[in-house]
């Protein structure tokens, strides 16, 4: 695309300049033109180590893209268009045959008339049969004759959970039903919202690769910890041994050399009455070697004791760590990954900017879903939601459904003073199922119980919580 301005150069002049817009995927570029043709400058500079082909580079003149030996729909009628893929040198995916051979048409279009001509089923640009070869020049028509009449409307494609996948001028019926294909009002609205949504996705994509590499790497330091301290308690949890060494050593003091490195003693305490070497500090009485070993005695004690509160503390924060990596997943927008970075904040595992937090003043809903019977199943997406659901939101007489020792949603069916049937109950196993770490499996154990067996401990982080008077239910996150 070209556009023409008028601008007044250094002198006062007038004189036009021309803004070539060249819009060809990787290779796209803005080029800046004096009214002689002469590059002033461009967004991407082109020397000849980047390109023998062609140079874009200030003071050159401007030459246009090399053409492309392709077939202009609107000059080629559907018998030429056929002799052409039937000419291709090498046997091609019909799409991609297609795609070589026309100008100005995109891929989900090359698909869309393989997938009209070929019944669904694939075809190549040597193998196809005469009828499919016949169908596709009818469907070639068709798409011509839409060009020249501009009958084209815009359509949207997206998959299941609302992702705009691409968009097109005809209708798209080759995702069959795992897209949703809906029209626009304006090819304008169309591009509009394709590309705003796509941005939102793009940016939520680079937040949550944030988010999860710093979730990756506090999962890795606390399990790095965890396994040190286990294998220190390994440790203490073997300190019986150096009592019977202040034991033996006690026992034996007149018998032992002061200055001696070590100590052959009998050992009482073994049935066998074996012989215990005892490695002896020379530097030390005998006696000051009795209280080392009760010394390391008692520290090996006091250390099995701090170690298991210790490692206590550091796999409950690994749980913790492993449910925002569940609420990472169910993130539908950007304001979900907010409340994440919120909550991790509050937790102290990291710092944002108070003005941002304070922007933030209205709170996301949890997911709302209508079952048999006509109850409603809230289902808590983050931490922060999930203690808002249980011990706000919902009343103790309203049921209360998590998996069963794997991360997921807190999810309750609200009674509203009604007892909920056998499938109502099912109805919310399955959504509680769904939403977990349990998502892909058949069958998930689902505990249940009323809200008013739920309690927080003091202390506890967001989402930890324990419940009493429960019972086990399986359910199903496919259906």
């Amino acid at each position: 695309m070209h556009f023409t301005f008028e601008a007044t150069n250094e002198l006062g002049d007038r004189v036009k300049l021309i803004l070539s817009i060249e819009i060809m995927s990787k290779y796209s570029n803005i080029i800046l033109t004096d009214e002689n043709g002469v590059i002033i400058d461009a967004l991407k500079r082109v020397d000849a180590e980047m390109s023998s082909q062609r140079l874009v580079l200030p003071g050159l003149e401007y030459a246009l893209p090399p053409a492309q030996d392709k077939l202009n729909m609107l000059e080629t009628k559907a018998a030429d268009f056929l002799a052409r893929i039937k000419a291709l040198p090498k046997d091609t995916e019909l799409s991609k045959a297609i795609l070589s051979v026309l100008q100005g048409v995109s891929p989900v279009v090359c698909r869309e008339l393989e997938y009209q001509a070929g019944r669904g089923r694939e075809l190549s640009s040597k193998t196809m049969s005469d009828e499919d070869a016949f169908r596709l020049g009818f469907f070639y028509q068709k798409l011509k004759e839409t060009l020249e009449e501009t009958a084209g409307k815009p359509y949207m494609i997206a998959d299941k959970n609302g992702k705009p996948m691409d968009f097109s001028f005809i209708e798209i019926h080759q995702f069959g039903t795992s897209a949703v294909v809906r029209s626009s009002e304006s090819f304008s609205g169309l591009l509009e919202a394709f590309y705003s949504e796509r941005d939102k996705l793009e940016r939520m994509k680079v937040k949550e690769q944030d988010l999860l590499k710093l979730l990756s790497n506090l999962y890795e330091r606390t399990s790095r910890k965890i396994n040190n301290q286990r294998a220190e308690l390994e440790k203490s949890i073997d300190r019986e041994s150096l009592k019977v060494k202040g034991d033996l050593l006690s026992a034996n003091l007149y018998a032992i050399e002061k200055g001696a490195n070590s100590a052959a003693l009998l050992n009482f305490y073994d049935e066998s009455q074996s012989i215990m070497e005892i490695k002896l500090n020379p530097a030390l009485t005998p006696q000051q070697n009795a209280q080392r070993y009760y010394k390391e005695y008692s520290k090996a004690k006091t250390a099995e004791i701090k170690l298991k509160e210790q490692i206590s503390l550091a796999e409950a924060e690994l749980l913790y760590i492993d449910s925002v990596f569940e609420s990472l997943s169910l993130a539908q927008n950007e304001r979900d990954l907010s409340e994440i970075k919120t909550e991790l904040a509050d937790e102290g595992y990291l710092r944002i900017i108070r003005k941002k937090r304070e922007k933030q003043s209205k709170q996301s809903e949890p997911l709302s879903f209508t079952v048999t019977d006509g109850f409603t199943v809230l289902v808590g997406r983050n931490n922060t939601q999930n203690d808002r659901l249980t011990l706000k939101t919902a009343g103790k007489l309203d049921y209360w459904f998590h998996t069963k020792n794997i991360p997921g949603s807190h999810t309750v069916l609200l009674t509203n003073g009604k007892e909920p049937g056998e499938q109502a109950m099912q109805d919310a196993a399955n959504l509680a199922a769904k939403y977990s770490r349990g998502k892909e499996a058949a069958q998930v154990a689902v505990d249940y119980t009323q809200v008013k067996n739920v309690s927080k401990p003091h202390g506890a982080k967001p989402g930890m919580v324990i419940y009493n008077n429960f019972k086990t239910i399986y359910g199903n996150p496919l259906i």
